[in-house]
């Protein structure tokens, strides 16, 4: 394997704040790694740091003399009037016929790739943005949140590209369904250390926890001993005769206190709005169309919606989801129809427009009382600050000096703090990390009032959605089947639309390897495969038996009150656990699976 880029004992700070603490990773040939950490953890700095746009403090940060990064920058390239080949040809220097080809790799055809680029939706701009690295023949890619604003469809498209792309990638991402898709390891930054685990992202998420679970049983072991060695201190050293006994016991509790392991980061939890749950109709829409004086999105629409529903509006970019939202929050009048709530319905929005209703001169915390329910409390408001990543002096904050991405989380904590019973959101997950994200889908779950939301995450869809309203081709109807069944149903269509560029083109689908061609060949490949197939087996063996020696370790430590032997336990359980990672990475490299 080559190593493209290697990070050594780099430190990074902005003022008071530690981005890199002695941080050590490195990105190889053929790799693919998920990028996950808390908001402000320092994920984009490390980005523009290894793109060589910013310097460590200390260290180094090494390129292999071969690197060619690829990045997905989310600035506009593209000039006025120039078309999506124009702009392909201009960046990549290629000829036509060759950027027409990788673009229909990215179904970028017809008017799509011959008119004017600017006019085109941000997922469709992100389609061009692709194929046009791909033209540029990188060996690692680096995309910052690339699933934002795309569409199930583009999604996907963009899975089956990595999927092929035999190359190394750092892929930030918040969304856990695409790291798991794409990624067959993750890199975490939290609190200056970058670690890099062998894994995708739900077995990361699983061994953390596992870890802090440790963590916190260790510590507890160390608490508990600080403690009763302190009691013991108090009690006896006025003593003469047990005197000497102290002096050794304060010794033992100075040596613990080096040795306390460090607390958790705080766990996201939000809280939802306080409702009383309620039955029958909320929404009923009769013969309705959507759209504006001079274009109709979608017509003869007749939809309702129960109360404790849970629904998400699906469908590609452009085929009138926002739109659907907007009219049926009063933002836009139906073009004919009619559109009704029930009784007693108060609805709470949030969308991209509502960003502009904060009042500027209000700092966060003063905009979210304002905005909560009156019986909330000064922590309460304070904790949901918190869960949306306004702690401390930020709270102080004026409105006016936010970012876009903290007015849109600024709305979404005032939302939550409110009463309404009726939740209209369009794609509540921007702007929020992976363990924000999973906060919010549980409070949403918890929440006895109606949700109507759009979200491009499907993790955060599978979880949420009760029910689900497809808009698609001018119409808006009831998809009969679950969010899992029509994600199928599109993966479906998108393997079909690939069989059929494929043979157009006269490319055979694509299979897995074949044998080697030629008598000699695969003699050599048999052999190299009996080879593998005998690795294999002694790693499984191996794997097993570090496997239990780490399981009878983890158990002694649970029982162990020896202070001294609890470190020594956990120094063991960390080697052990070392040697299991690398035995289970040499076995995921040649596994054929």
């Amino acid at each position: 394997m080559t190593v493209l880029i290697q990070i050594r004992d780099a430190d990074k700070r902005f003022g008071d704040q530690v981005l890199l603490d002695a941080a050590e990773a490195a990105l190889v040939d053929d790799v693919k790694v998920g990028f996950v950490g808390r908001n402000g953890a320092g994920k984009s700095t490390l980005l523009r740091i290894l793109l060589g746009e910013e310097e460590v403090d200390r260290g180094e940060v090494i390129h292999h003399p071969s690197l060619r990064v690829g990045y997905l920058r989310q600035h506009d390239p593209f000039q006025p009037g120039e078309s999506a080949l124009d702009f392909l040809m201009r960046d990549s220097g290629m000829p036509d016929w060759k950027c027409g080809q990788v673009a229909g790799q990215f179904e970028l055809k017809g008017a799509y790739l011959d008119g004017p680029v600017k006019s085109l939706s941000g997922g469709w701009q992100t389609r061009v943005k692709l194929a046009a690295l791909l033209l540029h023949d990188p060996n690692l890619l680096m995309l910052d949140e690339p699933t934002n604003f795309l569409d199930l469809r583009t999604q996907i498209l963009l899975e089956h590209f990595l999927r092929d792309f035999n190359k190394a990638a750092l892929i930030v991402s918040h969304d856990r369904a695409f790291l798991k898709a794409t990624c067959s390891h993750t890199l975490e930054l939290s609190r200056g250390k970058l670690t890099m685990f062998t894994g995708k992202i739900d077995a990361f998420l699983e061994y953390r926890e596992e870890r802090r679970e440790h963590d916190r049983r260790v510590n507890a072991t160390v608490i508990a001993k600080q403690k009763q060695l302190q009691r013991f201190i108090e009690k006896n050293r006025a003593n003469a005769s047990t005197a000497s006994q102290a002096k050794s016991k304060a010794k033992q509790l100075e040596r613990l206190q080096t040795n306390e392991i460090e607390v958790d980061e705080p766990t996201v939890r939000i809280r939802p709005p306080q409702v009383q749950p309620r039955q029958g109709t909320a929404l009923r829409c009769n013969e309705m169309a959507i759209g504006y004086p001079d274009h109709c999105v979608a017509d003869a629409i007749t939809l309702e919606i129960e109360h404790g529903e849970r629904a998400a509006i699906v469908g590609d970019n452009g085929q009138g989801k926002t739109t659907l939202l907007r009219t049926l929050v009063g933002s836009l009048p139906p073009l004919q129809g009619n559109l009704r709530w029930g009784h007693g319905c108060d609805i709470g929005t949030y969308a991209q427009h509502v960003y502009s209703s904060l009042d500027e001169r209000q700092t966060v915390l003063e905009a979210l009382e304002y905005h909560c329910a009156r019986d909330t409390t000064r922590q309460e408001v304070l904790a949901m600050a918190g869960a949306l990543l306004f702690r401390d002096e930020h709270v102080n904050k004026k409105v006016k000096v936010l970012s876009g991405g903290e007015r849109a989380r600024l709305c979404m904590a005032a939302l939550l703090l409110g009463t309404d019973n009726i939740l209209v959101l369009d794609e509540p997950g921007n702007h929020l990390d992976v363990e924000t994200v999973e906060a919010l889908a549980e409070a949403l779950l918890q929440y006895k009032g109606t949700v109507i939301f759009t979200s491009h995450d499907r993790h955060f869809m599978r979880r949420v959605a009760t029910s689900v309203i497809e808009v698609r081709d001018g119409s808006v109807r009831n998809y009969f089947g679950d969010y899992g069944t029509y994600l199928q149903a599109v993966e479906q269509e998108v393997d079909e639309g690939e069989r059929q560029r494929n043979a157009a083109a006269g490319k055979p689908n694509p299979k897995p390897a074949g044998k080697a061609s030629g008598a000699a060949d695969y003699r050599a490949s048999q052999q190299d495969q009996r080879r593998a197939d005998k690795e294999l087996k002694n790693l499984e063996k191996k794997i097993a038996k570090l496997d239990a020696q780490k399981r009878e370790v983890d158990e002694k430590l649970l029982t162990e009150t020896d202070p001294d032997q609890a470190v020594k336990l956990h120094n063991e359980l960390t080697a052990i656990s070392n040697e299991l990672d690398e035995a289970e990475h040499r076995w995921l490299e040649l596994n054929p699976f």
